[in-house]
């Protein structure tokens, strides 16, 4: 699965959820879904918008970890 960090990411830039999705003009309900590991998928424009508010790279948002099925 791909868990996404963007809680952690935006806890060291010390910018709010609504800060953020004001300047990446996302709904708070969207980012809040991104957030909490129940968006199904994100649209590069999105990713490429929240990369560079944050300065960071996709990487450090998005994490691939193997599911329970996959470790054994």
């Amino acid at each position: 699965m791909i868990r996404v960090n963007l809680d952690v990411v935006m806890a060291m830039r010390k910018i709010g959820a609504g800060d953020l999705a004001e300047r990446v003009d996302i709904t708070n309900a969207n980012l809040s879904i991104l957030k909490n590991n129940k968006a199904k998928a994100i649209r590069f424009s999105t990713l490429n918008a929240i990369c560079k508010e944050l300065n960071c790279q996709p990487g450090d948002i998005l994490e691939y970890v193997p599911d329970e099925e996959e470790k054994e």
